[in-house]
């Protein structure tokens, strides 16, 4: 099923890995990517690593919890194999210390749950450098 998808961006082919160890996450945001993306659907930084030496991802979207438990050195290992890769943190708070330290590491951005098809599209969008419409709030009265 294919909701609100950009013809342009779905012809781009650019390869986007999902790793969570949370199944429902992981599943929902492959749904969501995988009209406009090649997105991989991945349990682990192990299993990102094997499948990016065969097909080198654009970006890759992280769940804060396999970082915290595989520890912040899988986020410079990341970047190091996979030169120019953008990393997207999925994390419940902003604030939260394994988040932050991960963008202290080298990571490019943050998409805080709960998240929306929008939200997740467009931040995705931005770090593989797609233009991103605006949405501006609009009030009928």
């Amino acid at each position: 099923m294919q909701i609100g998808v950009d013809v342009a961006r779905a012809v781009d082919n650019k390869r986007v890995f999902v790793v969570d160890n949370d199944e429902v996450i992981r599943a929902a945001l492959t749904f969501i990517l995988q009209d406009e993306n090649e997105t991989h659907e991945l349990p682990s930084v192990a299993h990102a690593l094997a499948q990016g030496s065969q097909r080198r991802p654009d970006a890759i979207v992280i769940g804060v919890g396999l970082l915290a438990g595989n520890g912040l050195d899988c986020v410079t290992e990341l970047l190091t194999r996979f030169p120019g890769v953008k990393l997207l943190i999925v994390t419940p708070d902003v604030k939260d210390a394994v988040a932050q330290s991960a963008i202290a590491r080298g990571a490019h951005a943050l998409l805080t749950k709960p998240f929306t098809i929008e939200s997740a599209r467009r931040k995705v969008d931005r770090l593989l450098g797609r233009s991103v419409a605006v949405g501006l709030p609009v009030e009928i009265r």
